[in-house]
């Protein structure tokens, strides 16, 4: 009996030594030479199709957090491809976007990008809005800026087809984007938010404004208040609409139809709609349709 009792635990010892323990979330454990097998990736940022859950230093205490979606043609492109930065709105955050946005299903398709970016405490400090990252004064702009570096810099991202899309205080930041950075910005997408600060972008950059007539959050006419502690009106959308207009060089856009665009040394495009502060369905695939033919 002892020598039978010998070989079977003899055999379940040798069994967990020639086995691969799982790793950390599931990933593959060490193979039989010991070697554990390490991701696809650039520099650092993982290349394998799907979405990552990501940390980048920026220079402050703590870290800020991006989630980042790699389409299949990542590890088959000889190159870096598109990115677009998808910013969340206020009181969400990046996950609850990511599920809302519909960019995964556009990106893997055509074959982009999509940052996910954290904002502080679910907000973003737009200017004059809003919330706990606007008190605290976090350096929002620094934060996206070091992001779409660290994607350039690992040759993933491509630094001249770099997109800003965002909703309600995430377009807000889109447009700050645009008026801080347009030199790593080429076109932003903002839907139901307000151009509220003073903007000099020093460039061209292409714009796609989508708004609700009845959105009530940001009214499309014109008024409500900017944040809890700031009682100022939001500026109606024809603002933002004739800011870009002018600073690309673009006459009057067109009044027919329900989707308007004007040329000039860059794109502005006017979307409204008859709905309220929403993410409208099929958005994603229309700011990519206008991203890509920029």
């Amino acid at each position: 009996m002892r020598r039978l009792l010998a070989l079977l635990l003899a055999f379940v010892l040798l069994g967990a030594c020639q086995a691969s323990a799982p790793g950390k979330d599931g990933a593959p454990g060490p193979s039989a030479t010991g070697t554990a097998p390490r991701p696809a990736e650039r520099d650092g940022v993982p290349t394998a199709a799907g979405t990552h859950r990501l940390k980048l230093e920026v220079g402050t205490p703590g870290h800020r957090e991006y989630r980042l979606r790699v389409p299949p043609a990542l590890r088959s492109s000889a190159g870096p491809l598109p990115l677009v930065l998808a910013v969340h709105g206020g009181a969400s955050n990046a996950e609850k976007f990511q599920e809302l946005s519909g960019f995964d299903e556009v990106a893997d398709e055509k074959g982009f990008l999509v940052a996910y970016p954290e904002g502080f405490a679910f907000s973003w400090n737009a200017g004059p809005c809003c919330g706990p990252a606007k008190l605290a004064r976090v350096d929002d702009v620094g934060f996206l800026e070091k992001l779409i570096d660290r994607l350039v810099e690992a040759k993933v991202a491509d630094p001249e087809r770099v997109y800003v899309s965002g909703f309600s205080n995430g377009g807000g930041m889109a447009y700050r984007m645009a008026c801080e950075g347009p030199g790593r910005v080429r076109a932003i997408g903002v839907v139901s938010a307000s151009l509220v600060i003073d903007c000099d972008p020093g460039r061209p950059v292409s714009a796609m404004i989508v708004h609700g007539r009845a959105d009530r959050s940001v009214p499309y006419e014109g008024g409500g208040r900017r944040d809890f502690n700031d009682d100022r009106p939001f500026a109606p959308v024809s603002r933002a609409v004739a800011f870009w207009r002018e600073a690309a060089g673009v006459r009057a856009l067109r009044r027919e139809g329900a989707c308007r665009t004007g040329e000039g040394r860059a794109v502005v495009r006017f979307c409204p709609h008859g709905g309220g502060h929403v993410w409208p369905e099929g958005t994603a695939a229309r700011l990519w349709a206008f991203f890509s033919s920029v």
